[in-house]
């Protein structure tokens, strides 16, 4: 698609109700035409595809509601502040897509698209990354336990203690719902009882409540952990006080973070939500499915954990 095969015919502008209402305001509608028309012939083919559609969103966005220098350089002011506090430790432009939706939703559209052209059959519904992942979580054994701060000194000791759980699964094969996958990789991180992910609080280990698992010959997996909670998305930020403009809470819904790749298989980015959560139905980035709304039940005999979770990845076969 050539940026002359996207431009707008503007002579028909004032015709259309997508302008917003900009001929009656007097707005100069020709500029979004320039705009577009300046795609050079050698620009990148999606670029030159998306751009067009991006450019008429954002002019009629701002006509629609009277833009002014002023709000405009605030919205530069709050993305510029995103950019400077993330790190990668924390990415606090995602956040602020987050309580946006807009992660969601490209979440959404991106796993259409792996559905679509998926034969084999039925997938764990996929979920936002989240701003808190991190690509060097340490490779543990199975059965080991993702905890590294459990101590009387830590504040939130008691509480950690009775939600300390067990997570067991398998990861298995939409090519067939029996087909283990050896050797699949499941990288788990969760916040802990205070609300915090570890690269948020000094008093945490590094690498605490994170670890990656490897499945075994019949695709299992399993890991000590905390049942989840609920908690506010942090505040200390530009993406959190902009939230808190907006009059809306913060919470989310206890869950567990999980990215899971096996060979010859789409890597599936996903949570899980814990069904006794307050925030179930509420969550401040409207991540919640269905599908990932999992119920722990108690253990018993078990020195380390008093709930127990049984839960079955299905991955998405491109053999």
């Amino acid at each position: 698609m050539s940026s002359s095969d996207s431009a707008v015919d503007v002579s028909t502008l004032c015709e259309s109700e997508s302008n917003f209402g900009g001929c009656e305001k007097g707005y100069d509608l020709t500029l979004t035409d320039k705009v577009i028309a300046a795609t050079g012939p050698n620009a990148h083919p999606r670029l030159a595809e998306i751009m067009p559609s991006l450019v008429r969103h954002l002019h009629d966005f701002a006509r629609e509601v009277n833009l002014t220098v002023d709000e405009w350089t605030v919205a530069i002011d709050l993305i510029n502040a995103c950019g400077r506090m993330s790190d990668d430790k924390r990415n606090e432009t995602q956040l602020l897509c987050d309580i946006l939706g807009l992660e969601t939703l490209v979440d959404e559209i991106t796993a259409k698209q792996v559905a679509d052209a998926s034969a084999t059959g039925a997938t764990t519904p996929s979920a936002i990354l989240g701003p808190f992942y991190r690509h060097d979580a340490p490779l543990l054994p199975n059965g080991s336990s993702i905890v590294k701060a459990l101590d009387p000194s830590v504040p939130w000791y008691e509480t950690a203690v009775a939600d300390s759980a067990l997570v067991t699964g398998r990861v298995l094969s939409s090519a067939s719902p029996t087909e283990p996958i050896r050797n699949a990789i499941i990288d788990v991180w969760h916040s802990a009882p205070n609300g915090l992910y570890e690269q948020q609080d000094p008093d945490q280990p590094d690498m605490n409540l994170r670890g990656r698992f490897k499945t075994d010959d019949e695709g299992r997996f399993s890991f000590y952990c905390l049942r989840p909670a609920a908690y506010p998305i942090p505040d200390d930020g530009p993406a959190g006080q902009f939230l808190a403009m907006l009059d809306r809470h913060p919470y989310r819904p206890g869950h567990i973070h999980f990215v899971v790749s096996g060979p010859e298989h789409r890597t599936l980015t996903t949570q899980i939500f814990d069904d006794r959560d307050e925030y179930i139905q509420k969550d401040s980035v409207f991540a919640v499915k269905d599908e990932l709304i999992v119920s722990f039940v108690p253990r018993e005999g078990d020195p380390n954990a008093k709930w127990l979770l049984e839960y079955d990845f299905v991955l998405d076969s491109i053999a």
